[in-house]
């Protein structure tokens, strides 16, 4: 199957808007948050809130910590709403991306707020309050509540954020099941069942994943996806995800960001110290007038480390892919999967190697197709889709994005 030009041409279009308005978005927070500590303005909003001084341990003010945070994370989301509306839900409607109506994208984008706020506010919270009670090894802590989080997470989101935006019900019994199941469990992972997500009444995109972890995992199949493959390259999807899972790439991914956390909390903390104790900008480690200095901070870590998670990210996925095409034999399924991917969800096969370095966490389906050329140069099993992957074993005894994802990680809102 051969990628189509068209589409490609209107891929590389859509991605090159998308990342400018990404950046656009970027430079208004860090705008603003200069601004805020440049002119004052932060120090001043601290003051004017002294009057929530509650205490329920000595230091620690949650009430002044979370209006001033509330304040500026709402004030950041009324001044990019505009930019929002158009990034969220102008664009993806001109480029058929799509079909979503406005009621509904206001639906989930308020969801997500909401979801948002509640969880940053616990995290601010809980930041503050290590402050406040241990100041010299307040990251140590921090780090930790980060990890232990990120595995809740990881096992409770298919339970209750994703049932938030998408329907799911049971695929129905036939050969499909019966194969994704059966893959599943020569990959000896137990699964909690066949999953179909209604991502039609949302978009035109397609997408798989193996969601959860331990006791909630469970096979996903998109509804968009269902209707426009083959039994074998939904096979060889899941296969993806499944050496995902073979690989412990979750916990490999878990482990090695809360690592970089870490590191970008110490910064952080070196940083807070001089700015307390040496330059006597603040009154203490836990004043709230630190949160847009603590916030620009960790942004500008995030910044730095982006290109080292994301090639690590499309180290794992490459290990995926490989994982894919032994597992399966299917390179021609593989392939044609890849390529209707690339055309359904516009992405770009061959983007320019300075943004792929930089902000994608896939391998770009030109690379990705290469291996699948030079996997059958290497094993002779080229193009040979109609042999059965039940006389092949996993290449390993022993799982993160969908196998459909643009590989993009520009730091807009990512569904």
């Amino acid at each position: 199957m051969e990628i189509d030009e068209k589409r490609q041409e209107k891929a590389r279009e859509y991605a090159r808007i998308r990342l400018r308005l990404s950046l656009v978005d970027m430079a208004i927070a860090a705008v603003g948050v200069v601004v805020i500590l440049a002119s004052g303005l932060g120090i001043w909003w601290a003051n004017v809130l002294k009057p929530l001084n509650w205490q329920p341990l000595a230091g620690w003010f949650p009430v002044q910590i979370l209006v001033y945070f509330l304040v500026l994370m709402l004030g950041y989301q009324l001044i990019t709403a505009p930019l929002g509306y158009y990034s969220g839900y102008v664009l993806p409607h001109r480029y058929g991306l799509s079909t979503q109506s406005l009621k509904g994208w206001l639906a989930d984008l308020g969801k997500g707020l909401a979801l948002g706020l509640v969880f940053e506010c616990a995290a601010i919270e809980v930041v503050y309050l290590l402050l406040a009670v241990a100041p010299d090894t307040w990251w140590l802590w921090v780090g930790l509540v980060m990890l232990l989080f990120s595995v809740l997470m990881a096992n409770l989101a298919p339970i209750l954020i994703f049932p938030l935006f998408y329907r799911f019900t049971p695929l129905p019994e036939g050969e499909l099941r019966e194969r994704l199941t059966e893959l599943a469990a020569r990959a000896h992972t137990r699964v909690r069942g066949v999953f179909t997500m209604k991502m039609s009444d949302k978009t035109t995109a397609a997408n798989a994943a193996l969601m959860g972890l331990g006791n909630t995992r469970r096979i996903v199949v998109g509804d968009t996806m269902l209707d426009r493959y083959t039994p074998d390259e939904i096979e060889v999807t899941l296969a993806h995800e499944l050496g995902h899972h073979v690989h412990h790439d979750i916990w490999k991914l878990i482990i090695s960001q809360s690592i970089l956390t870490l590191g970008g909390l110490y910064l952080v903390n070196l940083a807070l110290h001089w700015a307390v104790q040496t330059a006597h900008i603040y009154a203490s480690m836990a004043d709230a007038a630190t949160i847009p200095f603590v916030l620009l901070l960790t942004a500008i870590f995030g910044l730095v480390i982006m290109p080292l998670s994301n090639g690590y990210s499309r180290h794992v996925e490459t290990q995926a892919d490989e994982y894919a095409l032994q597992t399966t034999r299917m390179v021609e399924a593989f392939k044609s999967t890849m390529t209707k991917l690339s055309d359904q969800n516009l992405a770009e096969v061959e983007p320019p190697l300075l943004v792929e370095l930089l902000f994608h966490n896939h391998p770009s389906t030109r690379k990705r197709l290469q291996h699948a050329d030079a996997f059958a140069a290497r094993t002779g099993y080229s193009f040979k889709a109609d042999m059965s992957a039940e006389s092949f074993s996993p290449v390993s005894s022993t799982e993160p994005s969908g196998m459909a994802s643009t590989g993009s990680s520009t730091p807009e809102a990512a569904h």
